[in-house]
Formats: C-alpha cells, structure tokens, sequence
C-alpha cells in the first residue's frame, strides 16, 4: 500500500505492507438473569425417591398442603400447591391410593425432582 506523508512541507511517498490480524470471532451469547458470571446449574441435585412419591416439577415453595398422612386419595385430586415466581402449581396425584407420609411442610422451599408426598 502506498501512502503520501508530508513532513514540514515536503511530501513523501512510502509504500506500507499492511499484516492482516486475525480478529477473534464471538463468543457465546448468554441472555439471561446473571449474563454467564455466576453458572446456573442445568441439574437438580437431589436424592433418590421412592417409586410412589411425588415429585415437585419445578422450584418453588409449598404454599398449602390439602391433604394428611393416612388420607385415602383419587387419581387427578390435588395433594398441594407450590408457588413459584407469584405463580401457582396444584400438585396432583397420579394414581388412587392412600399418603404414606407428607415429606415437605407448608413455607418450604423445595427443588425440581425433590419428593413431596410418598402413596
């Protein structure tokens, strides 16, 4: 590349080799609560249940329990509702049967996974 640089009125050519630079190219985009400074973990760390519990779909909070340990139970009827975000979750019972126990009490926080009520 040629360039024309004057210096105290005189002008001079100079011819210019220009290196290109590798640019580095984007990284990944994080659009979200915290931008990527603080992971979010994509699991639920919580231990194993039993084969009859039920299990809260999402975090949040138990708002109400509706039913009692020893409580004979329908299929659809609601056991306890969580609340998420002002939002609120009836937490059904899958199948007929009787509460073995309540593992969660109303006010508790509880994770995605974690068991609410053994049948």
């Amino acid at each position: 590349m040629k360039l024309k640089v004057t210096v105290n009125q005189t002008e001079y050519e100079i011819d210019v080799e220009v290196e290109e630079e590798e640019r580095p190219g984007l990284g990944p985009i994080v659009i979200g609560v915290n931008g990527g400074a603080n992971p979010i973990p994509t699991k639920a760390s919580v231990s194993a249940v039993s084969s009859n519990a039920v299990v809260a779909p999402l975090a949040g909070s138990v708002a109400r329990i509706l039913v009692g340990e020893g409580d004979e139970i329908e299929a659809g009827q609601v056991l306890l509702v969580l609340e998420a975000m002002k939002m609120e979750t009836e937490i059904t019972a899958p199948a007929a049967g009787k509460v073995s126990a309540i593992l969660v009490g109303p006010g508790d926080a509880v994770q995605g996974g974690q068991a609410l009520i053994e049948l």
